[in-house]
């Protein structure tokens, strides 16, 4: 199986899994595109701020109990984003895919063929 398939199946049941956490709890009130984009900028500010005052080589090398931090975040961050595109039916596999071929164009390579 090709390998967008693959994540375009994670997301979608990773999609459902939240749509239906927040449907058990009468969340999708809640879950407007605007509180959506807010929530998840809140998250992606902390996991900033477990980076915050890193040097480049410490944050290359975090520790275990760090690192569980750090996924944490990143969690929030992606379901936020998850739930985010749910909300305002937008593929997200498609939308990185067609901002992937922009950005192609836009920056060519440097490096040879």
């Amino acid at each position: 199986m090709h390998i967008i398939a693959v994540m375009s199946d994670c997301l979608d049941d990773l999609t459902l899994r939240l749509r239906e956490f927040a449907n058990k709890r009468d969340w999708e009130q809640f879950h407007t595109p605007k509180n959506l984009t807010m929530a998840l900028v809140g998250e992606a500010g902390e996991l900033a701020a477990e980076m915050q005052w890193l040097t480049p080589s410490e944050s290359a090398a975090l520790t275990a109990d760090h690192k569980q931090r750090v996924c944490d975040e990143m969690a929030d961050v992606l379901n936020y984003l998850v739930r985010l595109a749910d909300v305002l039916d937008v593929d997200l596999i498609e939308a990185a895919a067609h901002k992937n071929d922009r950005n192609e164009h836009r920056f060519p390579s440097t490096a040879g063929p």
